[in-house]
């Protein structure tokens, strides 16, 4: 006999109670406490087969082109067939219109579950992003068994659009609540595996970036993929941070335009106007090169001297004015310095600090670096510069983009550019 036990849940952490509380002592949260009943069973299990490590087959991994190379490339090389992809983002950045996209793209029975909008609304935005897919299949539903029982009809492909709008029935927590996201996901998992089809999931995140629900929803996918980007301006970066099917160092670079999420491959990032305080550089994303613009504005302080920086680490940026002010006697505790990437994108590698000098320098002069110099390069605590990898992938890059000149620490193993070779900071201002 099943035993019935009423205990309380925090909706925010998952923490439980057997009596109700004002304010949840795991997260702080006030008033969040709803009442669940569990069911305890005794149950028996067989144990599983013990395997040598030596006898056990190599699974061989299938996939399948999502229709979008920039999609592909993130995911792996493509679609897993029974493979759970949780999708995270702010609101607006675009997370429905490429899952719709997506299945516009394939010629396959694809069932897309509306947790959130109703079937007119997405009709609306299939109709602005040209969606004409035939096997494509609206299901306005939330409760979890019910879909279930519908992608056991045979889909080849399934979106949830939401997570947090899920429920199952066999929990009395509300919708978006710890235990019922974690029972949706654990069911939705269940039933990938077991018919083979790839499903796709939706996620809130939280306003601290992560997303909403259990972190152990995180823990159940096959991949997460977040997108990035600020939903006033029009790129967009998908970064996958866990992949169990491939690398987590690709992303996708998207554009919003009024046909929906279009390829940003080929966008530029920089200005062709020589002006100072800017200067180029190429940073490695994975294995896809991508020439960026640094600008820097060094400005007299009549106070304490302010230190910004947007797409730059600034403790990075904070160490390299530090060693400027050494090397160079440079007074910048006299002066403001402001640092921006252009196009959204933050960097997360060294290898643009060669860059960020040189627009800083430009800037306290006021001299204006050519437009036909890329600087790449990783600079140290000592004042020495430092190789990169995947020097001659950037270089290649850049001479595709026309640029003339490239400032690095090593001579390339092609001759893709016309290379100088510096070691020290020093040298560096010497060459400006």
């Amino acid at each position: 006999m099943a035993k019935k036990k009423t205990v309380y849940e925090c909706i925010e952490c998952g923490y439980k109670s057997a009596k109700w509380m004002g304010k949840c002592p795991a997260c702080g949260s006030w008033e969040s406490f709803v009442e669940i009943s569990e069911e305890k069973n005794k149950a028996t299990s067989k144990p599983s087969k013990i395997l040598r490590f030596d006898e056990i087959e190599k699974e061989e991994i299938e996939r399948f082109s999502s229709g979008d190379n920039e999609l592909d490339l993130v995911l792996g090389g493509g679609i897993v067939p029974g493979s759970l992809v949780l999708i995270g983002g702010s609101p607006g950045v675009g997370k429905s219109t490429l899952m719709l996209k997506l299945a516009g793209n394939l010629d396959k029975k694809i069932l897309y579950v509306a947790g959130e909008e109703s079937p007119g609304q997405i009709k609306i935005r299939a109709e602005r992003l040209g969606i004409k897919n035939q096997n494509l299949y609206l299901m306005p539903e939330i409760v979890v068994e019910n879909i279930i029982e519908e992608i056991k009809k045979g889909y080849e492909l399934v979106i949830i659009d939401s997570i947090q709008t899920i429920y199952s029935e066999n929990l009395q927590s509300a919708p978006g609540s710890v235990s019922q996201v974690r029972e949706a996901t654990f069911e939705l998992m269940r039933v990938a595996k077991e018919t083979k089809t790839p499903i796709f999931i939706i996620g809130h995140i939280t306003k601290e970036g992560s997303i909403a629900g259990p972190r152990v929803l995180e823990h159940m996918v096959d991949t997460v993929l977040y997108f990035e980007g600020d939903a006033s301006r029009e790129l967009r970066i998908l970064r996958a941070f866990k992949n169990r099917f491939g690398s987590t160092s690709e992303i996708g670079i998207f554009e919003m335009t009024k046909e929906g999420l279009v390829s940003a491959k080929n966008k530029s990032f920089f200005s062709k106007k020589a002006l100072p305080g800017s200067a180029i550089t190429v940073i490695l994303e994975g294995t896809r090169p991508i020439v960026l613009e640094v600008q820097a504005l060094v400005s007299e302080s009549y106070s304490i001297p302010k230190r910004s920086a947007t797409g730059f680490d600034l403790a990075r940026l904070n160490m390299i004015l530090a060693l400027l002010e050494k090397k160079l006697n440079l007074p910048f505790n006299q002066y403001d310095v402001f640092i921006n990437v252009t196009g959204g994108i933050k960097i997360t590698e060294p290898a643009a600090d060669l860059a960020i000098i040189a627009a800083i320098v430009s800037s306290f002069r006021n001299r204006p670096i050519s437009k036909e110099s890329v600087f790449i390069g990783e600079v140290s605590l000592v004042g020495d510069i430092r190789d990169v990898p995947g020097l001659d992938i950037r270089l290649k890059e850049a001479a595709n983009l026309g640029f003339k000149k490239a400032i690095t620490p090593s001579k390339p193993l092609e001759n893709y550019i016309k290379t100088y070779t510096v070691s020290e900071v020093e040298k560096v201002i010497e060459w400006m």
